[in-house]
């Protein structure tokens, strides 16, 4: 069952918010829905995600050096 909520916001950042999902076709209130329905989500699956990052961050660490103007070569190396 579908219950109303409502909510408050500046009307420029609600205007342009429903002019962007007009853009991506759909509504605002199927975006606002859409991001209630993930902010709700287990936080177990949160957990996972965080997790995720951080191990990706770990076998990162040593290879990125910050500080420092990358040189041509560097930045276009794969």
């Amino acid at each position: 069952m579908l219950k109303n909520i409502t909510f408050s916001a500046e009307e420029q950042i609600i205007e342009a918010a429903r002019a962007r999902a007009r853009a991506e076709k759909t509504t605002l209130n199927e975006k606002v829905r859409s991001w209630l329905e993930n902010y709700a989500r287990d936080q177990d699956e949160s957990d996972s995600v965080l997790d995720r990052h951080l191990q990706t961050m770990a076998r990162l660490k040593g290879k990125v050096v910050i500080g420092r103007k990358l040189t041509r070569d560097e930045l276009n190396e794969r």
